[in-house]
């Protein structure tokens, strides 16, 4: 029988627990969106590459894009954080990590329910995540 049946259709504290800070995350991330883009077009902060480049530049490939505005690769744009164009991922990065986010409060309240294979997955899931964001592995995907 499913852990779901067991508790008569109610969501466990595990479920509700992910889904409260996928809410709160997920809604947070668009926030923050929202507002880096509005100081980013009114020009509040400064772009890193002008904005009056931007049309000419959409035409070129990316890799003119990246060398032309002296754009770094990877993780490389964390540098650049204080310039309006590149604020504007700090609200992406969270809505990209809340699955990571999600899963790391899972572990312990699985652990504490004797769930040790599901908190072994929840587990793997965040070092696999964790593992993605980083860098460290090129999958040769872009």
């Amino acid at each position: 029988m499913s852990e779901q049946l067991k508790h008569n259709g109610k969501a466990s504290p595990a479920q509700i627990t992910y889904a409260n800070m996928l809410f709160y995350g997920a809604w947070s991330g668009l926030g923050i969106m929202v507002i880096t883009y509005l100081l980013y077009v009114s020009g509040l902060i400064s772009p890193h590459v002008p904005l009056k480049e931007i049309p000419l530049l959409w035409s070129q490939p990316v890799n003119t894009y990246l060398e032309i505005g002296n754009v770094p690769h990877g993780w490389g744009w964390t540098a650049l954080i204080a310039k309006g164009d590149f604020l504007n991922f700090v609200g992406i990065v969270l809505l990209a990590s809340m699955t990571l986010v999600c899963y790391i409060p899972l572990i312990p309240s699985l652990m504490k329910r004797g769930e040790k294979g599901m908190a072994l997955m929840a587990f793997a899931e965040v070092l696999v995540l964790a593992l993605a964001a980083s860098g460290l592995v090129n999958g040769g995907g872009h």
